[in-house]
């Protein structure tokens, strides 16, 4: 491995581009040379490689030469999945512990290893499994792969999924998001040579570990902890504990939230952990604090719950948590789609979700599904126009997927009946691409397909790569594409800015208790380098709502600040959008609008990681925001 970072520095010294292919030929010629396996030399254990010889041998690394400009290149060469942080930000997700649900949706599965709708095979899932949903070890065990995959992690966005996060006691709440933070602020990253990537075609992963010095003491002694009480993490232990009980959910004999609270109950191991699962505000407060200037900052935390869960009182507190975007389960706006599977919520009490969710200032990623029992690829195009269109609802975000069959799902006797089938493949892609033609350029699809196993799936979509089949149809046709306003469609991701061709554009519409502006920094092909969501609320909605809504009349709101670019370490210069003072301009300008139209101040739903930066644009902490006087 040596030889081929030496032959990358040597290559970087010309001046050559060395892309993947250029890397397969150099790792194909190094494997001829050697004589052996050509994935002992794989892209995923190069970096890996160079960070241990950097740490560990550093008399070696300094006779590469390597200066800082070449390191910046080689990282560029090497950097797995350069997307994840194409943002500008590196996600963590993390998945609460299993949990009755108030919902029982036909669609919807019921593994009773996780939280209702989630698969333990699902990546994520399993991380959080092989971690005992513990939410310091799983941001302990993200972090490291995200460093040692070449990704800046100074700016962290945590996603907190798990169904419906105000189902879970409050303490538990708390405790849980207190933890993700001392996770951050502990810098919980084990040392390089502890990675599992490092071992060989065939070696045991865990041959490979490093001695327990390499793993930070909050991490060890947590694992001990779950250890000590004897709660499996091992595939064949739980499926043992669980097997039996997933077959009763999945013939219908038990409900899942009755499997639920019997494996997970008061005679449990788990029930002994869950009374030391509980937080105080003062605790997440002083976290919150640290974090401000924390190495690992958090700039979003994001979590998810249903309408029907959305109360003043519930934001209230989630807000206090430091959350800034809430994602909801509308699926659909039909509400004879929605009786039909179950998803017994008025689609007023979602409409009011939407309202309370904007006056408080979240920014609101909605998930909406396609063929659903009941649905036509008709209704569903009519289903998502209302969605994005209709001022009671226009999401700032939609994650859009079509529904599948997974086996053990009330779904499953529609589709042995008849009454329900997955479309063919022509017309979910056909439904879909209609569906990003529709969308405003104020909203973004965040993601079309869950992340089921084709395996788990036994009738519907199997493509993973559905979204890349949607955008390929789309940009064949060069009308279509050019219509796109869809904002993921037109990122610029890790593609340099010329910033003299940068133009600030206002979109502007009205919902039921807002005047919205979307300001976006756009190319002259229509490419988005940065935008700002600028909620000027309604002055009627606001006096009517005073004794529950933690803002007063006379103030404007900022919901979301956001500039494109590959994520850098703070204090790195960088080339990237999000470092050319961007997101400065669109502040600023967002003032002079809120300003124009009679505000008297202006409040920013900030992140914990974010509060210094909107402190040195003039903002000051105030209740669950910061402001600023407008006069």
């Amino acid at each position: 491995m040596e030889q081929i970072i030496l032959n990358i520095l040597d290559a970087l010294k010309r001046g050559e581009t060395v892309d993947d292919t250029a890397l397969v030929r150099l790792v194909h010629a190094q494997a001829k040379r050697a004589g052996g396996d050509k994935r002992a030399f794989a892209k995923r254990r190069l970096l890996p490689y160079y960070q241990r010889v950097k740490r560990e041998d550093p008399e070696r690394w300094r006779s590469w030469g390597v200066t800082p400009e070449l390191e910046r290149g080689l990282l560029r060469v090497l950097r797995m999945k350069p997307r994840r942080s194409a943002s500008g930000v590196a996600t963590i997700t993390v998945i609460t512990k299993p949990w009755p649900c108030a919902s029982d949706c036909r669609y919807c599965p019921c593994d009773v290893r996780m939280p209702k709708s989630y698969l333990h095979g699902e990546p994520a899932c399993a991380r959080a499994e092989q971690n005992w949903f513990d939410p310091y070890l799983q941001v302990a065990t993200r972090l490291t792969a995200l460093a040692q995959m070449g990704h800046a992690t100074d700016k962290i966005e945590l996603i907190i999924l798990g169904g419906t996060w105000s189902d879970y006691p409050r303490a538990y709440q708390i405790w849980f998001v207190t933890e993700l933070f001392r996770a951050l602020n502990d810098d919980a990253i084990s040392g390089v040579a502890a990675n599992p990537m490092l071992a060989a075609p065939g070696e045991d992963p865990g041959a490979v570990l490093a001695s327990a010095t390499d793993v930070p003491a909050g991490v060890a002694r947590r694992r001990e902890r779950y250890r000590a009480l004897g709660i499996p993490r091992d595939e064949d232990e739980l499926h043992a504990l669980t097997a039996d009980m997933q077959a009763q959910v999945s013939r219908h004999v038990r409900s899942y939230n009755e499997a639920v609270r019997e494996l997970y109950g008061p005679h449990s191991a788990y029930a002994r952990l869950a009374l030391e699962q509980t937080g105080t505000l003062e605790e997440l407060e002083r976290v919150q604090r640290e974090n401000e200037h924390a190495r690992h900052r958090v700039v979003g935390l994001v979590v998810e719950t249903r309408p029907d869960a959305i109360t003043p009182e519930a934001l209230t507190l989630i807000r206090r948590l430091g959350a800034t975007k809430v994602q909801m389960g509308i699926q659909s706006t039909d509400q004879a789609i929605l009786d039909a599977n179950r998803r017994s919520i008025p689609v007023a009490r979602i409409a009011e979700a939407f309202s309370w969710l904007r006056a408080f200032g979240f920014k609101i990623h909605a998930h909406a599904m396609v063929n659903l029992l009941g649905a036509t690829p008709a209704s569903d195009r009519a289903d998502y126009r209302r969605l994005v269109e209709d001022p009671a609802f226009m999401p700032d975000e939609v994650k859009l997927y079509p529904c599948a069959l997974i086996e053990g799902t009330r779904l499953g006797d529609d589709f042995a009946r008849g009454t329900w089938a997955p479309y063919r493949n022509e017309e979910l892609v056909a439904v879909l691409r209609d569906d990003v033609l529709a969308t405003p350029a104020f909203c973004r699809i965040s993601r079309m397909i869950r992340d089921f196993s084709t395996r788990d799936i036994k009738a519907g979509n199997k493509h993973p790569n559905l979204r890349q089949l949607v955008e390929a149809g789309i940009e064949a046709d060069g009308d279509a594409s050019r219509a796109v306003r869809e904002i993921r469609f037109r990122e610029v991701g890790t593609a340099e800015v010329p910033l003299d061709e940068l133009k600030l554009e206002t979109c502007a519409y009205t919902t039921a208790n807002t005047r919205e502006r979307f300001l976006q920094w756009v190319l002259p092909d229509g490419r988005i380098a940065g935008f700002l969501r600028l909620s000027l609320p309604d002055a009627t909605f606001i006096a009517a709502h005073a004794d529950a809504l933690p803002i007063g009349a006379g103030e404007a709101m900022i919901r979301e600040v956001h500039v494109y670019g590959m994520a850098t370490n703070v204090g790195e210069e960088g080339r990237a959008a999000q470092h050319q003072g961007l997101g400065r301009r669109l502040v600023e300008r967002a003032c002079e609008l809120a300003r124009a139209a009679g505000y008297e101040r202006i409040n920013v739903i900030s992140a914990v990681g974010t509060r210094e930066y909107y402190r040195a644009l003039g903002f000051s902490d105030r209740g669950l925001y910061q402001q600023k006087e407008l006069s």
